[in-house]
């Protein structure tokens, strides 16, 4: 069984930075052949033969098991429960082993916003693989996607554009979690380091410190810190500065010397300096708009 919808798009969509050519759900019984008829020119290949695409399709594995293979990866198993994604120009194959069942969401789409994520190695053709169990919210997505797709009312590309950040966040953030959550000790470190940063921006606490009141290494800190907020504790404790900051100048007289040595920078031209480069304006500059 195979419900699916192919869209036209037209340069001003593409202005948006992502269009969305194709989505579907699939329903394969056991030993029934696949690919499914019904899927229009250029998208229908040979399992064996496989596939060369000119855009991005991302596919929901909802029950079954499979294959996967690319000309950068080789082959790989996939499961229920598995996302993988398929990228422009790198020839593919994939699906159902034999005497496995398959049920899959597909969405295929292109555009600057994949481009840049790929460019800045968030996704990468050498990981098509993300392994986040079943969702719910997922699921209700992609419904959401084929029913906006099948309706195609007015700005339907901007809809759908929307659903596939949606959907490409959800992956990525569902998948990260996954991986760090399985050192639990690791999450609840970093979590009372975060907690201890935030209730101590207007003390002299040291990120060198807070390692030692952790147990660990200052640089082993840093490194797990990084990995599970995507800053260093430096950086972060900074912009949590800055941001108590700009709630100060807002709300209090207090001059941008004291606000500065209140909250620990090194000099009141350091404060300056970094609120500029965080900001874009003088602290003097944000106070006369802000309060």
């Amino acid at each position: 069984m195979q419900n699916s919808k192919y869209l036209v798009t037209n340069d001003r969509d593409a202005m948006w930075g992502l269009t969305v050519s194709t989505v579907g759900y699939d329903e394969v019984g056991v030993n029934e052949p696949y690919p499914t008829k019904g899927h229009a020119d250029g998208y229908f290949f040979d399992m064996d033969k496989g596939r060369e695409l000119n855009e991005y399709q991302m596919l929901y594995l909802l029950e079954g098991e499979g294959f996967f293979r690319s000309a950068v990866t080789g082959e790989t198993r996939i499961k229920a429960g598995d996302i993988f994604l398929l990228f422009p120009g790198v020839w593919h194959s994939y699906g159902p082993l034999p005497h496995s069942h398959w049920k899959s969401y597909w969405i295929g789409f292109k555009g600057r916003n994949m481009d840049d994520r790929v460019q800045g190695g968030f996704l990468r053709p050498e990981k098509p693989i993300y392994r986040i169990g079943f969702s719910a919210e997922i699921v209700e997505l992609y419904k959401r996607a084929l029913k906006a797709a099948q309706e195609e009312a007015a700005y339907s590309q901007q809809l759908l554009a929307g659903i596939v950040n949606h959907l490409i966040g959800m992956m990525y953030a569902l998948e990260r979690n996954i991986v760090l959550n399985k050192n639990q000790s690791h999450v609840e470190m970093i979590s009372r380091a975060r907690l201890r940063i935030r209730e101590a921006l207007e003390s002299d606490l040291t990120i060198q410190r807070l390692a030692e009141d952790m147990g660990v290494s200052y640089s082993n800190f840093r490194k797990l810190f990084k990995e599970y907020t995507g800053l260093s504790p430096a950086l972060y404790q900074q912009d949590l500065r800055l941001q108590r900051a700009k709630e100060l100048l807002s709300t209090t007289k207090m001059s941008i010397k004291e606000i500065a040595y209140r909250l620990n920078f090194e000099s009141p031209d350091y404060f300056s300096s970094k609120f500029r480069m965080k900001t874009g304006q003088k602290p003097s500059e944000f106070r006369e708009h802000n309060s």
